[in-house]
């Protein structure tokens, strides 16, 4: 792993003091990977984000993120092409303003934004579940602490960064494990109960899952291997980002659905009953199936791996706000706040912006955060899907990148896929989410779009062809 994260000393940035500064390339694919898992957080999503799934699919949410995991095979091949393509810590915005056009790259940016702000605080608020075995905490006010930890963490060094969530992912990844193990072991059920399609419903009935109830529960699958697209934003920082990109967002897909899938499997054909499975509470099952010091040494790795997730989001977050303020997005005072980077080599004033209101959406109703974390990353990938279309046009398809197979036919049908899956979604969250885009559309077409000149400059690191002709 050494090796793998050494600084490359002659990629700091020596650039004149009015250029925009870049970001120094400092890991490696084992590390990019690293950091990216920890963005997915498997076993941390598998505690706090798959237990509302059994509320609402039962037996049938093993094929949901089956499913959703297919989904986004195509939708990492769009990122694997489109992030080679376009290497820049402005990640989908940098992409789509490039490929098709800059308020569609804003457009993509807002929802960027609303992913990276919701997501770290919906994962903070768990740490109090797996806390309980040692100490009885408000999730609200423990959520809020995780974030505040995770900000001051994400001011380091991002290869020191890299080490400490190493070995909490190693933690977490053990905690999986022995959850697999157990349900494996203590199975209740064949596996045909994977698509038996029940949940437990009111008054001890038991309720068919519905394929429609399948389909809008995608937005929510969709999430839950959702990280793997943070490649992307560390791309100006990963060595040899042509070929590392691609490498780190397939196999950061490949592992974390293994991580999160077979678990689940377990869980559905080891709970004692439906109505157990249901409820969800994975901890309870797993000190069922062994033993109170097993459970608590499982909830224990858990909150680590929460941990682990915070630091690792806010890294990927304060790297967006850092890229936008590099391009132009804000007026001149926030812009020069949010590029300054530390003593680190970190964008320190950008992490503060993230890891603080964080802290504080730890308060805000959690069916809410879902709901619109749910919209805003179907409509991203979405918009990501229709730049993949466009990625071979012009100049860009002559330029050096990793060329996704099935191509246009892969994003055409992930385009006709994600635009169901959102018609299938609840008013309220699509309205919250769609108010916000709009809110963000007048802000372009009031304060960006007549400054074009001086406002929004999406740009593309320009070391990045001399290293890779360099390396050539």
């Amino acid at each position: 792993m050494t090796d793998t994260l050494r600084s490359v000393e002659n990629a700091v940035l020596e650039a004149a003091s009015e250029a925009p500064q870049k970001l120094k390339r400092s890991i490696g694919v084992v590390g990019g990977t690293l950091l990216t898992l920890s963005c997915v957080t498997p076993a941390s999503t598998l505690f706090v984000v798959v237990p509302d799934l059994f509320g609402s699919l039962g037996t049938a949410t093993a094929l949901t993120i089956a499913i959703g995991s297919l989904l986004c095979i195509a939708v990492a091949f769009c990122y694997s092409e489109l992030g080679t393509l376009i290497p820049s810590a402005g990640g989908e915005y940098a992409i789509v303003s490039t490929l098709a056009g800059r308020l569609a790259g804003w457009l993509v940016f807002v929802l960027s934004l609303l992913v990276v702000m919701i997501v770290p605080p919906v994962i903070a608020m768990g740490t109090a579940d797996y806390l309980a075995p040692i100490v009885h905490l408000d999730p609200s006010l423990t959520g809020a602490g995780v974030m505040l930890l995770a900000t001051l963490a994400g001011l380091l060094d991002l290869r020191a960064n890299a080490w400490i969530t190493g070995i909490f992912l190693v933690l977490e990844v053990i905690a999986a494990g022995v959850v697999a193990l157990l349900g494996f072991t203590h199975g209740h059920r064949g596996a045909g109960s994977l698509l038996s399609m029940q949940v437990a419903g009111t008054g001890g009935h038991t309720d068919t899952v519905t394929a429609m109830l399948v389909v809008s529960g995608l937005a929510i699958a969709l999430f839950v291997t959702q990280g793997f697209s943070t490649a992307i934003y560390l791309s100006e920082e990963l060595e040899n980002p042509r070929r590392n990109v691609a490498r780190t967002v397939l196999a950061t897909l490949a592992i974390s659905t293994v991580v999160i899938l077979v678990p689940v499997v377990a869980i559905t054909m080891g709970a004692g009953d439906l109505e157990e499975l249901t409820g969800g509470d994975i901890s309870s099952m797993v000190t069922a199936w062994s033993n109170s010091a097993v459970g608590t040494f499982v909830s224990l790795c858990v909150a680590l791996a929460i941990i682990n997730a915070g630091i690792v989001m806010v890294i990927q977050n304060s790297r967006v706000l850092f890229a936008s303020a590099r391009d132009k997005a804000w007026p001149e005072p926030v812009n020069n706040a949010f590029s300054k980077l530390g003593r680190f080599g970190s964008p320190w004033v950008a992490t503060l912006a993230v890891g603080v209101p964080g802290a504080i959406l730890c308060f805000v109703n959690l069916d809410t955060l879902y709901g619109v974390t749910g919209v805003s990353v179907t409509g991203m990938y979405l918009l990501v899907a229709i730049a993949a279309l466009l990625s071979r046009r012009g100049s860009h398809q002559h330029t050096a990148a990793w060329r996704m197979p099935l191509w246009p036919a892969m994003p055409v049908l992930l385009i006709a896929v994600l635009a169901y899956i959102l018609t299938q979604q609840e008013a309220s969250y699509l309205l919250w989410t769609g108010g916000i885009a709009a809110a963000a559309t007048l802000y372009w077409a009031f304060y960006l779009r007549p400054r074009r000149e001086t406002r929004w400059l999406v740009s593309i690191p320009e070391d990045d062809r001399v290293l890779e002709a360099a390396q050539a």
